[in-house]
């Protein structure tokens, strides 16, 4: 049963629960209407011996002997019975039987009791209703009058025939309209889903149709849609760190090859060329090879960022790793570098992530200050702020989201050397997003001020 169930498609799925759950409902409401039925029917035959037989008792009560009436129907039977048991008077229908009726009538006057009793002799012997009931006075007798169940039977069973008959053909029907109902609701689903296999990843600003309505498939196409709008701009965005990796990485490399090259053809002139103080000397290879391997190692840091966006769980006293940046030697020595506002601080997350966030920040204050770089480190309840403040030429405002987007250097000269790679303040915001915080560049008065919150950790 489950393996018919999951090969099924979403519509027989739903047509089949449907049609089950509506043959149940329908079935147990048959069941409740042929109940109700019956028991209004048996309620309205004992309600007609209860009736005749009050009326024999009292036709009884005020003769003063036992007799019984006359008007009677057919299929009525009628016994009176004096307090020895024997039958006084009955209906002519059982005239000359012996007591039919054992059970005993209620003790209180004019109180009647109905069983039901099988095997009286009359017509086909079928079961009767009867009713008895105590006649007082100066001889008491007890007054047994029946019915036969047999119309009420026939009734029930002629509406239990019917029900038969009617519910399976009411829940095929109603199954199937439901499988029309649930063809036509899914049909905006097949929609979807044709428009969606037409999107292939070289057509990802491609978008399906949205249903005019609001109900749920006009959110899934939006959904949809939301998707793909972000498959396109990461894809999109991929494309462009290729191209612009590919843009950086050829410079170093092409000039490491002329240099090389130049190298080999003066290799056969060696002594002449060092007599001369001419050639490509290690030196002069160095920077080239340096900025390549940065280059990489940025790319590298950038990988593993975006493959693992969340970063460890680890306790980090971020004062520790100002301190210990700051002795790294720079390029620029004449800048002063103000650490008296660092206070302890104390979260959670991956050093070495949080090391290079910290030296990114620093290089990019020292290279494009003036003569002062200001770092201050501090904790407000559930909050570490880091605040790296430079007195260079700041960032226009309208700029200020720009800095962050991998490979921008707003240098004016977009020198490689003064400007830096492009990447370092992208490793910076992927490095604070990855540690669920926030990072802002506000006005420094002159320069920029670059504004990370991480949450702090908790304390032990």
């Amino acid at each position: 049963m489950r393996g018919w169930w999951r090969h099924r498609s979403l519509r027989a799925r739903l047509t089949a629960a449907a049609t089950v759950v509506i043959a149940a409902v329908v079935a147990i409401g048959a069941a409740l209407l042929l109940w109700r039925v019956n028991a209004a029917v048996v309620a309205k035959l004992d309600g007609t011996i209860t009736r005749e037989a009050l009326s024999v008792g009292a036709v009884v009560r005020n003769a003063g002997q036992p007799q019984v009436p006359r008007k009677l129907s057919g299929d009525t039977v009628v016994q009176v019975v004096d307090r020895s048991g024997h039958v006084v008077a009955s209906s002519a229908n059982i005239d000359g039987e012996s007591r039919l009726f054992t059970f005993k009538a209620p003790t209180a006057l004019a109180n009647v009791r109905i069983h039901t009793v099988s095997n009286v002799p009359v017509g086909e012997q079928a079961e009767f209703r009867v009713a008895v009931t105590e006649v007082g006075g100066s001889v008491p007798y007890t007054v047994y009058v029946g019915r036969p169940l047999d119309q009420t039977i026939q009734s029930t069973t002629e509406l239990a025939i019917g029900l038969a008959v009617g519910v399976p053909a009411l829940a095929t029907v109603l199954g199937g309209i439901t499988w029309l109902l649930v063809g036509l609701a899914l049909r905006p689903v097949e929609v979807l889903r044709q428009q969606a296999a037409k999107i292939t990843v070289t057509d990802l600003h491609l978008r399906v149709g949205v249903p005019p309505t609001r109900d749920e498939l006009a959110r899934l196409a939006a959904t949809l849609n939301e998707l793909l709008s972000g498959l396109d701009k990461s894809l999109s965005q991929q494309r462009q760190f290729i191209a612009d990796a590919a843009h950086e990485l050829r410079s170093p490399i092409t000039s490491l090859m002329a240099q090389l090259e130049v190298a080999q053809i003066e290799e056969t002139q060696i002594e002449e060329t060092q007599r001369r103080g001419g050639g490509v000397t290690p030196a002069e290879l160095a920077p080239e090879v340096w900025r390549l391997s940065r280059l990489v190692d940025d790319l590298l840091t950038l990988a593993s960022l975006d493959a693992a966006p969340s970063a460890p769980d680890v306790p980090v006293d971020l004062d520790d790793l100002v301190f210990a940046e700051l002795q790294r030697p720079r390029r620029r020595t004449d800048v002063t570098v103000d650490v008296s506002g660092v206070s302890a601080a104390s979260i959670r997350g991956d050093t070495s992530m949080l090391t290079r966030m910290v030296r990114n920040l620093l290089d990019n204050a020292v290279r494009h200050a003036r003569s002062r770089v200001e770092v201050t480190l501090s904790t407000e309840g559930i909050e570490a702020t880091l605040v790296v403040g430079d007195d260079g030429p700041g960032i226009p405002e309208h700029k200020r989201d720009e800095v962050f987007e991998r490979f921008t250097r707003l240098d004016d000269a977009r020198d490689r050397d003064a400007g830096g790679r492009g990447l370092g303040l992208a490793i910076v915001r992927d490095v604070v997003r990855a540690h669920h915080g926030s990072i802002g560049i506000t006005d420094n008065r002159p320069g920029a001020r670059f504004i990370v919150r991480l949450p702090a950790a908790e304390p032990a």
